[in-house]
């Protein structure tokens, strides 16, 4: 992405909407401009569907909490025995479905705006090439979705994702996290204990860093 001063004045406009509204603003639905208007658009998909989905990424960072948290991607998380029903529909529904690059996940733009919305399959593994996590994404119904409508992803399954994602952001924004929702952490761990062993050691590590951080 380029970054230009246009790209920078929208975003500071942004950060001011969503500041400004942080107290009313407790749904997908609820944000501001072009991003409520991409998951407005994306609930009738699952409305025509009855699809299964939530929202994830950095849009659910900053619901759960991580408020400077900024992002210019919708991450949605959709059943695989469904993606391509809903790709289908989305494509004359005011999305163009973009080329499927090998390795890649799907991923669409809305056209009215031009967000791009990646796509999360149920079963798919994140993580990176050379450390794939030793886990797959869950099914929606997991994680808090609500067929018809977008929902936000549950944090302890947001902080399942960010760990097995395996990524230097990932783990900042897992950080940030336990900054701002500390009373959440064993909550979290005792989620992760049924997930894997390795997610609950990594858990342990940035949370013990979230607390450094806030000592400082």
């Amino acid at each position: 992405m380029v970054v230009t001063l246009e790209f920078l004045t929208q975003q500071l406009e942004l950060a001011d909407q969503l500041l400004a509204g942080r107290g009313t603003m407790f749904e997908p639905q609820d944000l501001p401009g072009r991003y409520g208007r991409v998951v407005r658009a994306v609930d009738r998909l699952l409305q025509v569907t009855g699809i299964e989905a939530v929202l994830g990424g950095g849009w659910a960072v900053w619901h759960h909490g991580y408020v400077a948290r900024l992002t210019v991607d919708v991450d949605i998380a959709l059943p695989m025995d469904r993606i391509e029903e809903f790709l289908r529909v989305a494509s004359v529904a005011g999305f163009e479905v973009l080329p499927l690059q090998e390795g890649r996940w799907p991923k669409m733009i809305h056209k009215e705006t031009d967000v791009k919305v990646d796509i999360l399959p149920e079963g798919a593994r994140p993580g990176t090439t050379s450390k794939p996590a030793p886990t797959t994404i869950p099914h929606p119904a997991l994680m808090g979705a609500q067929s018809g409508t977008l929902r936000y992803i549950a944090l302890p399954r947001l902080i399942e994702l960010k760990i097995a994602a395996g990524r230097g952001r990932d783990d900042g924004d897992v950080i940030e996290l336990m900054r701002a929702v500390p009373e959440q952490a064993d909550a979290i761990r005792q989620h992760l204990t049924s997930v894997h062993a390795d997610y609950v050691m990594k858990f342990d590590e940035l949370v013990e860093r979230a607390r450094e951080q806030q000592d400082k």
